[in-house]
């Protein structure tokens, strides 16, 4: 447990940096190692949600007037729904399977935004907000790792970046709680995730801290494509470990 701790301080505080900078990413960057630090995916995956939701307060607190509820139910509800299902579906899951298929989806996801989202436009619509819950359920509930087909969203419906960011947040701290609720019925909150939430739970206050400072220093897309690689990296090591 002590020498888990400073890594797990260090691994939130990396994701919390990314998320505040980006608007994303808190679950791509943590879920590169947490599957190997807790004793089951399942709780990997919990632990994750819960830092996230609480990095979705802090930043919440200041972007609430932002949230535009309209654009926000539908792909909530269908989220819901994916979710629970996807997270039903790890409780019986072989371990070895998920960390594969984990890494065969951070590559992938790595090369889309690297290389093909910049090109990609879409317009908002019902139809587009019930195709991004289910896909963004799915993996929300298999990897905790909701963000991307959700920002994909979120980018085109909202019109101004504090209305992204807070729609955004409201959306993931909504789905960390329904997620987190889910999880705990298969198990999977368990004593040693919650005191492992209260540790990483320091490096989500620096994290964002940093984040916040950095956010007019540095170049988001650089960020990004340095996340990305690493995730590429990441990626391959969780296939073939």
């Amino acid at each position: 447990m002590e020498y888990t701790i400073p890594l797990l301080i260090l691994l939130s505080t990396g994701a919390s940096f990314v998320q505040r900078v980006c608007g994303f990413g808190f679950g791509i960057f943590i879920m590169t190692m947490l599957p190997y630090i807790l004793p089951t995916y399942g709780e990997a995956t919990t632990l994750s949600g819960m830092l996230s939701a609480a990095q979705s307060i802090y930043i919440i607190r200041t972007h609430y007037k932002y949230i535009n509820w309209k654009h926000l139910v539908p792909i909530m509800i269908t989220f819901l729904i994916f979710s629970f299902i996807s997270i039903g579906f790890v409780a019986s899951a072989s371990e070895s399977h998920l960390k594969i298929l984990l890494g065969i989806i951070l590559i992938l996801m790595s090369l889309y935004f690297l290389f093909i989202n910049r090109h990609i436009h879409v317009k908002p619509s019902i139809k587009l907000q019930i195709s991004m819950g289910t896909i963004s359920g799915v993996m929300g509930g298999l990897f905790g790792m909701q963000g991307p087909p959700a920002v994909l969203y979120f980018l085109t419906s909202e019109k101004s970046k504090d209305e992204y960011l807070a729609i955004a947040q409201a959306y993931f701290l909504i789905g960390n709680i329904a997620m987190t609720i889910f999880r705990a019925g298969h198990g999977f909150l368990t004593h040693e995730v919650c005191i492992d939430w209260v540790y990483a739970f320091i490096g989500v206050i620096f994290g964002s801290i940093l984040g916040k400072y950095v956010f007019d220093k540095i170049s988001a897309d650089t960020l990004r494509k340095i996340v990305y690689i690493y995730m590429i990296i990441s990626g391959v090591i969780a296939i073939v470990s």
